[in-house]
């Protein structure tokens, strides 16, 4: 039986202007959900949901920057105004900055916690009265970085790291009102997050041919097979899945670092 509008399930995709999350919110609409995109790139955002919208999908565009509560409350808010609920909460709005123990800035450390983990954190706890009446799921999108350690990206690595631990607390916390939440783990996916932390053409170019031989499988992987695994943890068909933080990255955590 076709559901009717009111019915039919509303995603909330941070991030949704590119990479994972722009592949994340695509994804999801060809399922027919309904899908409340965020970023802070408007322009880019736009043409997005342009795209979804022609496919015949419902969206609702929503600029915001998520490290602001107001805005971030505000996502929640409007697209549970706009379309009536929420069942799925998609964190994928993230950055990565170099930077090591001795080097690292406060402000650059401020920054990769408040974005990466603070506000998936926030997100998470205001849409728990909207995700509790619908029996909905979170899904975080984390990293390699989560599960192993690597020299140059400090605040990265601990900022992923902080999201897989809060994946599996809230996911115990928020079992008793059948709210499921699960996170993946993605290896080198070809996006524009290296290069918005400032690489070039040419390093960006070296450093996706270096990470071929860093993936056992050979290759680096690209949003749309992060997006598929993302529409599975977000769905029914992971009805009994759970506090879990899946890698998909070619290999890359089973590897000794090199």
């Amino acid at each position: 039986m076709v559901k009717s509008s009111d019915e039919k399930k509303v995603a909330l995709v941070t991030g949704s202007s590119s990479g994972i999350g722009k592949a994340t919110a695509t994804r999801l609409a060809k399922e027919g959900i309904r899908v409340g995109m965020v970023s802070r790139d408007k322009n880019a955002l736009m043409a997005t949901a342009n795209q979804i919208e022609k496919a015949g999908s419902d969206v609702l565009v929503l600029p915001a920057d998520v490290t602001r509560e107001t805005e971030a409350h505000r996502c929640i808010e409007n697209t549970v105004t706009h379309f009536g609920r929420l069942d799925i909460l998609v964190n994928a709005a993230g950055i990565i900055g170099s930077g090591n123990i001795e080097n690292t800035s406060l402000k650059d450390w401020d920054d990769m916690l408040n974005i990466n983990l603070r506000s998936v954190f926030y997100l998470m706890q205001i849409s728990v009265p909207h995700l509790e009446r619908t029996k909905g799921a979170i899904v975080n999108v984390s990293s390699v970085t989560g599960l192993r350690a690597f020299p140059g990206v400090l605040a990265y690595c601990v900022s992923k790291a902080g999201v897989d631990q809060l994946t599996r607390c809230a996911a115990l916390e928020l079992a008793t009102k059948g709210i499921r939440v699960n996170a993946v783990n993605p290896g080198v996916v070809r996006t524009n997050l290296h290069r918005r932390s400032g690489m070039d053409d040419k390093t960006y170019a070296s450093f996706l041919e270096h990470s071929k031989t860093t993936h056992p499988l050979g290759r680096i992987g690209n949003p749309e097979e992060v997006a598929e695994l993302i529409a599975f943890l977000a769905t029914d068909k992971s009805s009994w899945i759970t506090g879990t933080t899946i890698s998909i990255d070619g290999g890359r955590a089973q590897t000794c670092a090199r």
